[in-house]
């Protein structure tokens, strides 16, 4: 959990990735068919907005310290929610991961030549879960 109420961070977004989650699942003996389901939550906020703004939220898994993009989303932030926060949840899995030491990290940011001027604000709460399954060994 990065942050856990609303208004405990205020973080402006940017076109550059800014990583929000980091969680590490030791898979090392892991049986066949593994699988890690994950959950994470992001909350923003606009002081003022003209345009819907599009927020992306990327999950990589980094095995060996290499990143691999495993989930991406992209919310569009309405008009309507100026001077209001938006709660940006969702679920993903990553299926057949090696069986190793996984860190997933969640990355959150606008597009880049939208002529977006007014960023939106990482207000919090902030987090993510995961949890890795697999067969039993045989």
């Amino acid at each position: 959990m990065n942050s856990s109420a609303t208004g405990s961070i205020a973080v402006p977004l940017t076109t550059t990735p800014t990583v929000f989650a980091t969680l590490g699942l030791d898979a090392t003996t892991a049986g066949p068919n593994l699988e890690v389901q994950f959950t994470f939550t992001a909350t923003v906020s606009m002081l003022i907005s003209l345009l819907i703004t599009p927020v992306v939220i990327t999950v990589e898994r980094v095995v060996g310290g290499v990143p691999t993009p495993i989930f991406s989303v992209t919310q569009d932030i309405p008009i309507v929610t100026a001077l209001s926060n938006f709660v940006i949840t969702a679920n993903g899995v990553d299926y057949l991961p090696p069986a190793d030491f996984l860190v997933y990290q969640a990355s959150i940011s606008v597009p880049a030549d939208l002529g977006i001027t007014v960023f939106p604000t990482r207000v919090g709460p902030e987090s993510m879960i995961a949890a890795a399954y697999s067969d039993l060994p045989v």
